[in-house]
């Protein structure tokens, strides 16, 4: 696939669930690493006006999950085993833009670094995403 495919594919696996809810939207899509950028507004916010922990997680757990699934293999799939996060600083408005690398890509899972920023590239959340890959049945 060329890389504007590649890009239009994972676009389209983000409509119509909660990526679009959330207003999650790719930027760039290549193996190993992909990025994408999600608001901070009334759907993404906690109670007390910041962006919810939540949010970014799922931010996080999107960027892996896709990645893993591209590198996953002819009749292989990706499922999510673990996520953690830690929350670095706080952020009321804007965008923020979550960037997933691979870190590791075994026979049967892979680990995933996401790294959240505002839109002052400061650091927000750093994440790490382990999955499990399973042949198709």
């Amino acid at each position: 696939m060329t890389p504007e495919a590649i890009l239009e594919a994972v676009r389209e696996s983000m409509r119509g669930n909660l990526c679009e809810t959330l207003g999650m939207e790719i930027l760039h899509a290549e193996i190993g690493l992909l990025k994408a950028r999600m608001p901070v507004d009334q759907r993404t916010r906690q109670p007390f006006g910041l962006l919810h922990g939540g949010a970014s997680v799922a931010l996080a757990e999107t960027l892996g999950s896709i990645g893993a699934n591209m590198l996953a293999g002819k009749g292989r799939y990706a499922v999510g085993m673990e996520i953690n996060a830690n929350h670095l600083r706080a952020v009321k408005e804007g965008y923020v833009t979550g960037t997933a690398t691979i870190l590791h890509n075994g026979r049967s899972s892979q680990v995933w670094e996401i790294r959240v920023c505002d839109d002052q590239e400061q650091l927000c959340c750093i994440s790490r995403f382990t999955a499990a890959l399973r042949d198709q049945a």
